[in-house]
């Protein structure tokens, strides 16, 4: 009988234990709609310039700006990605915990999905421009483009909501938010300044304004302003001034051509003035193309 009551006693602890879990992962009402191959593939993480360092995936691009008050992450990729994120940071020296400010560069649940998942493990405070807060606390299920069929992340509420040309503060670290609108309404880029021994290096992480074959620039419903959004983004987009240029896939600003996991710290490798221009002239040539379109 004392067998059979510990048996019984260690099967209904495993059970309460396990319940949690279980009820969440019933509860889960959120799917990405696609995923592909290197948004989730390992890349190992590494130094940028001064205290900026890259902790994503081999294609979704995620940044830990370190300071000696806390640290500021800039996406976080899938929501599945979260566990090779926090190895990333550490595995570069720095607490996962330690972070304490939360941004994205848009609301789509390739770079937010694992926003609330972070939110909750570090208590970091999450920050987005005002126009993307609807979208990232129904999980992407008011997108103008990507939306309509429910949630595709966790949703999450953000603590504060930016503006353009609003500068994110932590210790004696500024990051400048630049609202670049169209990929979503709030879609954003972010300017700074990081320090090494040599010298300063200003940094622009760029939301390149990519257009879905959903988009129809005539306008859309939840979104009319679209296509003029757009066009704004775009000449503004050519004025932006940089020592280094980045942005939320890797291979938009061609990062496996400029570092391979086992080069030295060379924060040169990313000094691509032409590359950016290039990029950008690219997308005008889309945008010029897909405005002749009924």
């Amino acid at each position: 009988m004392p067998n059979l009551q510990k048996t019984l006693i260690t099967t209904l602890i495993a059970g309460a234990l396990l319940t949690p879990f279980v009820s969440e992962a019933q509860n889960k009402t959120w799917k990405p709609p696609f995923v592909q191959a290197d948004w989730s593939k390992d890349y190992r993480p590494f130094r940028i310039a001064g205290n900026l360092y890259y902790v994503g995936t081999y294609d979704l691009a995620c940044y830990l700006i370190a300071t000696p008050k806390g640290h500021i992450l800039i996406n976080t990729g899938l929501e599945g990605s979260v566990p090779l994120i926090r190895k990333h940071v550490q595995a570069l020296g720095f607490k996962f915990e330690d972070i304490k400010i939360l941004l994205a560069t848009h609301a789509h649940y390739d770079h937010v999905a694992g926003m609330a998942a972070i939110k909750k493990a570090t208590g970091a405070k999450l920050m987005i421009q005002e126009r993307d807060a609807k979208s990232i606390a129904d999980g992407g299920a008011s997108d103008y483009a990507l939306g309509g069929h429910g949630a595709s992340f966790e949703p999450v509420t953000a603590d504060q909501l930016l503006k353009n040309g609003e500068i994110i503060k932590l210790g004696t670290m500024q990051v400048k938010l630049l609202h670049h609108p169209g990929h979503t309404p709030g879609s954003s880029s972010f300017s700074l300044t990081v320090r090494d021994e040599k010298r300063a290096y200003k940094v622009l992480i760029a939301n390149m304004p990519s257009i879905l074959d959903e988009t129809k620039l005539s306008g859309m419903a939840g979104y009319p302003e679209v296509g003029k959004d757009y066009a704004k983004t775009l000449a503004a987009m050519k004025n932006e001034q940089f020592d280094i240029w980045l942005s939320s896939h890797a291979s938009q600003f061609a990062l496996h051509e400029k570092h391979k996991p086992s080069d030295p710290y060379r924060p040169e490798a990313f000094f691509d003035k032409a590359g950016y221009d290039k990029a950008v002239a690219e997308l005008k040539k889309k945008y010029d193309e897909k405005l002749k379109q009924k």
